[in-house]
């Protein structure tokens, strides 16, 4: 029998559950395509690149974190919701307890960011704080933005744009065309994920308020905006090649029948149940695009 007590009272999966591992890495993937264009350029540095990698992670869980005991508050995480367990909503943390792991997970990468700004400046500064505050306000707040259509547009920008350039500039000290083409497919494929999540839980997210994309617009304008945001990640490589990279570039084409297979799924699905699937899968499909584009920059 394990010596450790949360281990042993269960609460140590909890905590899991409530950090969410299998989304962190949205938060990673930016960090490896940054730190790609970067060393394509010649000036990665391995230790701004962990700290900038250490800063998203805990910025991600911070953020899952209040979504959860936000949603609680607000009453999005019904008992009808097809999603995975939450844990203020089933009881197995507190608000209190939540709430207090988000600030300590914010508070953390305010550390990491301390780093950054040594090595790169004031504009880390307005970049971390601005991150710091989308998290917060993407569930809180007077006006919650995942509450009001502008989730999407919030996971374009942050996990894409602000993540890899941001990423690239710490250990470049500018910006370059490259970097924010990269970031186009990081985010594109980012808010695929998000837009999964919003089909699944759109009939729910309508009882309680939650105005995504998905309520406002409709399920269909939403299932062909997952076509569209697909569309723009793997047309990128290959506009990349068109203007001189090599086809190593092109190497994030290898995942492209998983993304067609799930482009089919996303525009016949009707089972909520399903969608859990696509969500891991697109998710599994964003590493892997990642992974292979940074592969494509480096050769």
């Amino acid at each position: 029998m394990t010596s450790d007590p949360l281990l042993r009272s269960g609460r140590f999966s909890a905590w899991l559950l409530a950090i969410r591992p299998p989304t962190l890495t949205a938060a990673v993937v930016p960090v490896i395509v940054g730190t790609a264009v970067a060393a394509r350029a010649e000036t990665a540095q391995f230790g701004a690149a962990m700290a900038a990698l250490f800063g998203a992670l805990l910025i991600q869980i911070g953020t899952n974190l209040v979504n959860d005991v936000d949603d609680f508050a607000r009453g999005a995480d019904a008992a009808g919701r097809l999603g995975p367990t939450r844990v203020t909503q089933a009881g197995l943390l507190t608000p209190h307890q939540v709430r207090s792991a988000a600030w300590l997970a914010f508070g953390a990468a305010a550390v990491a960011g301390s780093y950054l700004c040594a090595q790169a400046g004031w504009p880390i500064v307005a970049v971390g704080v601005a991150s710091i505050a989308s998290g917060l306000a993407y569930t809180g707040g007077p006006w919650p933005l995942g509450y009001n259509g502008l989730g999407d547009v919030f996971v374009f920008i942050f996990f894409g744009l602000v993540a890899v350039v941001a990423t690239y500039y710490v250990q470049a000290g500018s910006v370059s065309g490259v970097a924010v083409a990269a970031a186009l497919p990081v985010g594109a494929l980012a808010t695929a994920i998000l837009v999964v999540n919003n089909v699944r839980d759109h009939e729910t997210d309508r009882v309680v308020g939650k105005r995504t994309l998905a309520v406002r617009l409709g399920e269909r304008a939403v299932r062909a905006e997952y076509i569209g945001l697909v569309t723009l990640a793997y047309a990128v490589p290959a506009a990349l090649w068109l203007h001189g990279d090599s086809a190593w570039i092109l190497l994030p084409w290898l995942t492209l029948p998983w993304a067609i297979r799930l482009s089919r799924l996303m525009t016949t699905c009707r089972e909520g149940p399903r969608f859990n699937g696509a969500l891991r899968s697109t998710a599994q499909l964003h590493a892997a695009f990642g992974v292979l584009f940074a592969a494509g920059l480096l050769a």
